[in-house]
């Protein structure tokens, strides 16, 4: 007799692979035969506590269609960006969330997203714990930000970084053509930790070695410094080609965009930078009076799928099948992730750490993984990279585009 229920909620902002950790639970509770039904909150803990959700084993009752999920990018189930009060703040909220979630009968809860996500998980398994609930919480890693504690790397940033570099290599194609003096800056995304960024020196081969510069989060942004350092290149070559994190600092810790017009915060009160690039486009006219243009790859590195790693889809899907083991196996509020076994043969397996010791923490990259000239990666951060990447998806095409499963449900 089959005796469990599952609930299964996305947060955070969109990737390629999230809906592949999807189907990897699903499948997974296909295949265990223990589960009466999946369920998927829409958009996330705001939908649960609106009592929005649908049941999965109903929707993806064969292999192909979970695949097909699998192979489609942003969030099946959609997001949400509400930040959970702790239950001594706003005991009624998490009151509420639990009468629905005895109601369905929910034996285990998913919740797949970033550190906000993982804040999430966190305060329900302490209410849980509080109140002797038997529901077990566990957290699933995705960000294309790479700088979430307590695994490797994360879902998602493989195929990111696989379109970083892809993109930096086609810009190093177009910037190239003309026999004259140039800079262009390509601003891509990293508020605190510049893995993406980083990700951008996978362009370089045979005979490209382009991005010529690199400028991190981690490292004290100078400007006079960033105008030399263009000037040495142009020693050498006509076109310089500069990647920059949107997060970079100056030596007073101050985003550079601070100052801007159009600075936003979202729900958590995280900056949203815009403008770097274009910052640093007016610098750069103003030394060199060149040609200058500034890229800004924004959300265009999220759910790329056409261009996405193999490898990260596949991780991505077997982590969603261990999150089922791990609750099956009793425990909860953990969080999955990736132990490294090796770089050369690439191997990892999956673990789990406290959701305690990952919540609101971000890893960042480590200053020895950085050049010492601050404006580049150090060859043993490229080496941690590169196996991310590797690895094609071939995803089906309809009238000349890519064929995605649909989220018309979405939009009700």
């Amino acid at each position: 007799m089959k005796r469990r229920n599952c609930i299964v909620g996305q947060s955070g902002g969109p990737t390629i692979a999230i809906n592949a950790s999807l189907a990897g639970i699903i499948h997974r509770a296909h295949a265990l035969n223990e589960f009466n039904h999946v369920y998927g909150m829409i958009n996330g803990i705001m939908g649960l506590l609106e009592g929005r959700y649908m049941d999965l084993l109903e929707e993806f009752d064969t292999g192909d269609k979970i695949n097909f999920l699998k192979q489609t990018p942003a969030m099946y189930l959609g997001s949400c960006r509400f930040k959970l009060p702790t239950h001594k703040e706003c005991i009624d909220t998490f009151e509420k969330i639990f009468s629905i979630l005895e109601d369905l009968n929910i034996t285990d809860f998913y919740y797949i997203g970033g550190n906000d996500s993982m804040d999430t998980v966190m305060k329900l398994d302490d209410y849980a714990k509080s109140i002797h609930s038997p529901i077990k919480f566990i957290g699933i890693p995705k960000t294309i930000d790479n700088d979430l504690m307590g695994t490797d790397h994360t879902p998602g940033f493989g195929s990111a970084a696989k379109y970083v570099a892809t993109s930096m290599l086609e810009i190093v194609h177009d910037s190239s053509i003309y026999q004259l003096q140039s800079v262009t800056i390509v601003e891509i995304m990293g508020r605190n930790a510049g893995w993406l960024t980083a990700a951008s020196a996978l362009a370089r081969n045979e005979y490209n070695q382009a991005p010529d510069l690199i400028y991190l989060p981690e490292t004290a942004f100078n400007k006079e410094k960033f105008l030399t350092d263009i000037r040495e290149v142009f020693k050498h070559k006509q076109c310089v080609v500069i990647a920059v994190s949107e997060g970079i600092r100056d030596e007073s810790g101050h985003f550079l965009d601070d100052d801007s017009k159009y600075a936003k915060k979202d729900a958590f009160g995280h900056v949203l930078h815009s403008g770097t690039g274009k910052l640093l486009e007016s610098l750069v006219f103003q030394e060199f009076q060149c040609k200058v243009r500034s890229i800004e790859l924004n959300v265009l590195q999220r759910c790329a799928m056409h261009i996405g790693s193999k490898t990260d889809l596949n991780e991505s899907f077997v982590i969603g099948q261990a999150a089922v083991e791990e609750s099956l196996s009793g425990n909860s509020g953990r969080v999955m992730g990736f132990k490294r076994i090796s770089d050369k043969p690439y191997l990892i397996e999956t673990m789990s750490s406290d959701v305690r010791s990952v919540a609101n923490l971000e890893q960042k990259i480590p200053r020895q993984w950085i050049h010492p000239n601050g404006h580049d990666i150090s060859e043993k951060l490229y080496h941690y990279l590169a196996p991310l990447i590797q690895g094609e998806v071939h995803i089906s095409y309809s009238n000349g585009i890519p064929n995605y499963y649909s989220c018309k449900h979405l939009s009700k």
